[in-house]
């Protein structure tokens, strides 16, 4: 078995201590992107989702340059912004969509301000590019516990709201003649998406963190119509792309030239694509083979 194995898995994958950092912080990221994705997709939001994402840019730049965790400027700035989107924007898609679009552009004049002060104020190299596109391999120990503290909140609200965001992301007239707050739920699951988005910006980068985010999701929805079952599916299919990737990563170390890791972010990216494009053809597969039953009878 270890001789199978070998090819896989390169020296060192098990005992090193950043491969496990990674894979933990890897699956609780993905298990928080999957489920909040759903939403996502199912209210038509995934603008909003990547307005957040560069958002975190701004965020996480800021952060950066005060010296603090850059997680702290991802949430910080994605939860103002998410509240923001929501004060001013109307219940109107078009009214949405534009509130998105003016927060977005503020933001990233911001973040192209703080880019430009942390590469004249530090002499750390690759801030730039390990924001914008991101590297798991350099989050520290103590960071973990933040990772699954904002997770259990993005998930506490998903659990907490899941009936009324689930009427309001599919009918929200229907939720309103109900009864249910629309715009109170509306607010929760914007903080709860400014959370996983800002996860997922932390270990793919700002740019790339809606691949997680929607990625999953959009699979998962595709196999199977039932909410529930979706956000469970996009979790595991998240972990796995993560886990995935993190391993072709470190073993991309020994492809040649050596000692030239490719990014992780590249490897979860590709391989969540891949799923998608799989799941839309098993999607097509299935439909054809229901209207061949449903001819024969």
């Amino acid at each position: 078995m270890g001789a199978f194995l070998a090819p896989i898995f390169e020296p060192g994958f098990f005992g090193n201590s950043p491969v496990h950092v990674a894979l933990i912080v890897g699956a609780v990221v993905a298990v928080v992107s999957g489920p909040v994705g759903v939403f996502t997709v199912l209210r038509g939001q995934s603008f909003a989702g990547h307005a957040l994402s560069d958002v975190g840019a701004t965020g996480g730049s800021g952060a950066f340059l005060l010296g603090i965790n850059p997680l702290w400027g991802f949430v910080g700035m994605g939860l103002a912004a998410a509240g923001a989107m929501e004060v001013v924007g109307v219940r109107r898609p078009r009214g949405r969509d534009l509130a998105t679009g003016v927060v977005f552009g503020a933001s990233l004049g911001l973040a192209a301000l703080f880019l430009f002060w942390d590469t004249h104020r530090h002499t750390t190299s690759g801030v730039t590019v390990n924001l914008l596109f991101g590297d798991i391999w350099v989050i520290v120990n103590s960071t973990v516990v933040l990772v699954a503290a904002f997770g259990a909140v993005a998930l506490g609200l998903l659990v907490a709201l899941y009936r009324p965001l689930l009427l309001s992301s599919v009918s929200p007239d229907l939720a309103a003649a109900r009864g249910v707050p629309v715009r109170a739920v509306g607010a929760a699951y914007f903080a709860a998406l400014a959370i996983a988005v800002s996860l997922s910006s932390l270990t793919i980068g700002a740019i790339l963190s809606t691949a997680l985010l929607i990625g999953p999701a959009a699979s998962a929805l595709a196999v199977t119509k039932k909410p529930a079952q979706a956000m469970v599916t996009a979790a595991l299919l998240g972990v796995a792309v993560t886990w995935v990737g993190i391993l072709l990563s470190w073993d991309s170390y020994y492809w040649p030239p050596r000692e030239h890791g490719w990014p992780v972010s590249f490897f979860i990216v590709a391989l969540t694509l891949l799923t998608y494009l799989v799941a839309q053809g098993s999607r097509r597969a299935t439909r054809r083979s229901d209207r061949v039953v449903e001819g024969s009878e």
